[in-house]
């Protein structure tokens, strides 16, 4: 009886499906829409993957019933709540087994090749993740508002924030600074209209059941604080004491994550994302062989995942 892996990398904007075989070679692999566990409570991404998967096995030329004969591992943007995960694992999968896990899990087996060892995502959001001993340790992760330190979102942010204080006259301009507030108008009133979203027609409830309120006040997504990334690197590479100012910043808070790897003996860190690989120079000049790219990618690693929780029998 033929056996099958199917591995998720469920993206805030994009899904990616893979099928490989118990080998872990890949048959076919789709892309479908996002798939953010936090986003409807999780329906545009059970349809994402429910239409994914019928569109992977047709890619692969193979009948959809042998979803029977198939293992999936799902790694979920939104997945850091337990109650998500547990939630989503429970709905109508037609696999002979399913585990849901937060993307950094899957991020983790493919930087590591299923090894032990830590992660860190530095990409539009960021988080990270050891496992030394057998034991499961995470940091970060939670979100645009009250987390992602070490992110191109909140570096961004800070880019937009720090070019409007100079047009303000509170610190000092630059050539990144003018840029900045360029590409977000060419003025602090325009730079404002931008950071907020006006034509959105909301009805939250808030405390005693009453509707609207400044609760309403919904801003920019992080990603489109994440598009100034380019904006940074083009300036560092000509020297602008600003952008150079907000790398250190950056820099700082991948310390704060190194420390807390190296306090629960993680002998690597694999860095993941964009703008980590941006930096990894810099990091590498920093930490030498504590710090690596990734063996394989994030995909990979929900198939590595979903050999590990469902493993071939030795007759197989």
């Amino acid at each position: 009886m033929a056996r099958y892996y199917l591995g998720v990398d469920g993206g805030g904007t994009n899904c990616r499906v893979r099928l490989a075989d118990a080998n872990l070679q890949t048959l076919a692999e789709v892309h479908n829409g996002r798939s953010n566990l936090q986003i409807d409570g999780g329906e545009p991404a059970y349809k994402a993957i429910a239409e994914g998967t019928r569109d992977v096995f047709r890619a692969a030329g193979i009948d959809y019933a042998e979803t029977a004969n198939t293992h999936a591992c799902f790694g979920m943007a939104g997945g850091r709540m337990d109650s998500a995960r547990a939630g989503f694992a429970a709905r109508p999968w037609p696999f002979a087994g399913v585990r849901v896990y937060d993307d950094i899990d899957i991020a983790h087996a493919g930087a590591l090749g299923g090894e032990e060892g830590g992660v860190v995502i530095i990409g539009t959001g960021s988080a990270a993740l050891a496992i030394v001993d057998g034991q499961r340790h995470q940091a970060g992760g939670w979100g645009f508002h009250i987390g992602d330190q070490m992110s191109g979102a909140i570096l961004g942010r800070e880019m937009a924030r720090y070019a409007v204080e100079a047009a303000d006259g509170l610190v000092e301009a630059s050539p990144l600074t003018r840029a900045v507030l360029e590409q977000l108008g060419g003025s602090n009133q325009a730079a404002m209209t931008w950071a907020f979203a006006t034509a959105m027609e909301l009805k939250l409830v808030g405390p005693g059941g009453a509707e609207g309120g400044d609760d309403a006040l919904i801003g920019r997504a992080p990603a489109e604080y994440g598009k100034l990334m380019p904006l940074l690197f083009e300036h560092l590479e000509r020297g602008d004491p600003v952008a150079r100012k907000l790398l250190d910043v950056e820099l700082g808070y991948v310390e704060t994550y190194v420390r807390w790897f190296k306090s629960h003996g993680a002998g690597v860190m694999a860095i993941v994302g964009g703008l980590g690989h941006r930096l990894f120079p810099l990091l590498q000049q920093r930490y030498g062989d504590f710090v690596a790219l990734p063996r394989y990618e994030p995909l990979h690693g929900a198939l590595i995942l979903a050999r590990q929780n469902f493993p071939p029998h030795k007759d197989a």
